[in-house]
């Protein structure tokens, strides 16, 4: 639920279902459709709010903002979008509880220190109704669950690729901060189509070499889904990058910006914010240790299994052998036999109570009785050591970052694909669609 990102709360971004206003209830005219989305529509009103988010978000560095239809042409682009993925959410089946609703708005709130009521109150201050607040919490949330569903059925990683990404080198490399511009073209683009998206890229970074500032150029410029948060596609390691961003910013230094670098989808212009050095090895404390266990029933209450963990303890510490009184008392069938052997583990292994206790244990202690929800335990330390997980947490950090790659790309793709199949009809006065020259204010 954390991708549910506190902007989303904080800037109380509006994709709202669409809301007539009767001219004979209050006297002003009815709200004006500007797009028509397949059988849902996007009425001024929702762009309207959409467009007061925004600039809200922006209100220390206005110049930052393209000129007001740009920014009603880019905002109303990300509408129709997220109109298509909710409407592609609910015919795949995609569903989304109260109860999932109901925690995401519980965690949303505990990230603001808050609780419910509060929340509520927060949003209400703000002018915002609150149903239709969770409302938006729920598209959030279907429109995430969307996404795992296409990426889960789209992407695979193999063993041979993350092989390959480990003999590279490449997991060495840190990880890079950057900007992103992407001018797109069509599925399919005429020679025509290509020189003018090709143009609008070399003007684009012509701005910015004559001191336009890049978030700036971003928000005007950019196709990209983040355009209106400046290109900025934060911290990530150097393989969750396209290749040819990698390859470039690695020869690039920090506030550096690039030509035009054609990609499958356009042009993209990258600057290289920052880089990190790759992590230090990973040595990770590991635990050998025995326990015993005496678990909680409807028939033996907690303090009932406590006394046993107490009279079993004592017989140990009284000087019998651990692994004898194991297989006599312990209720823990997995290990008894074994004499109550745990064998090593990292510390969080089995819970933060039995990590709190091993980790305040020397070798060959034995810990007071202590509970978890398994029950009551008594636990000997037998052995410490120091180990090298490098290679181990490298192989995972491979794995995710081909993922994440993949994912990324296969859903930009998905994106594409339903906005081509879809009917949509712009209305919204002076539109005008991507591939405009910078020269001329619009993107």
């Amino acid at each position: 639920m954390k991708n549910l990102i506190l902007a989303f709360v904080l800037a109380a971004a509006a994709f709202a279902a669409p809301r007539a206003v009767l001219a004979q209830a209050t006297g002003e005219p009815l709200d004006r459709i500007v797009a028509v989305v397949d059988e849902d529509v996007v009425l001024q009103s929702e762009l309207d709010r959409q467009v007061t988010r925004v600039t809200a978000q922006y209100a220390q560095s206005p110049q930052q903002l393209p000129p007001r239809d740009v920014l009603e042409h880019q905002v109303l682009e990300r509408l129709i979008l997220q109109k298509l993925q909710i409407t592609r959410a609910d015919s795949s089946g995609v569903k989304v509880s109260d109860a999932e609703v109901d925690q995401a708005l519980t965690g949303l709130a505990a990230q603001n220190k808050m609780d419910l009521s509060q929340l509520r109150m927060a949003i209400q201050s703000q002018g915002m109704d609150y149903e239709q607040f969770r409302r938006n919490v729920r598209d959030e949330l279907l429109v995430q669950r969307l996404r795992q569903r296409v990426v889960q059925s789209r992407v695979q990683v193999s063993d041979a690729e993350v092989e390959t990404l480990l003999k590279n080198g490449a997991m060495h490399r840190g990880q890079i901060h950057l900007g992103y511009i992407l001018i797109s073209v069509p599925d399919g683009a005429t020679p025509d189509q290509l020189d003018a998206a090709k143009k609008k890229a070399e003007e684009t970074k012509q701005q910015i070499d004559g001191g336009m500032d890049f978030a700036a150029a971003a928000i005007r410029y950019s196709d990209a889904p983040n355009a209106l948060e400046g290109g900025d596609l934060g911290w990530r390691a150097a393989d969750e990058l396209p290749q040819a961003f990698a390859e470039f910013s690695d020869k690039m230094s920090e506030g550096q910006v690039s030509d035009p670098i054609r990609g499958p989808n356009g042009f993209h212009i990258i600057k290289l914010l920052g880089k990190r050095a790759p992590d230090a090895a990973q040595l990770v404390t590991e635990f050998k240790a025995r326990h015993l266990l005496f678990k909680i029933t409807e028939l033996v209450s907690s303090e009932q299994a406590q006394k046993a963990a107490a009279t079993a303890r004592q017989r140990v510490v009284g000087g019998e052998d651990f692994a004898k009184v194991a297989k006599d008392v312990s209720q823990d069938t997995a290990t008894a036999r074994l004499g109550g052997e745990l064998g090593w583990f990292s510390g969080d292994a089995y819970g933060t109570r039995v990590a709190e206790v091993v980790k305040g244990l020397k070798s060959g202690e034995i810990s007071q009785p202590f509970e978890t929800d398994a029950g009551w335990h008594v636990l000997q330390l037998e052995e410490t050591r120091s180990t090298d997980k490098t290679v181990d947490l490298q192989r995972d950090q491979a794995k995710n970052m081909i993922f994440q790659r993949k994912a990324e790309d296969e859903y930009e793709s998905f994106l594409r694909q339903i906005r081509s199949e879809a009917y949509v009809e712009v209305r919204l006065p002076g539109a005008q669609q991507p591939g405009a020259s910078p020269t001329t204010g619009a993107p």
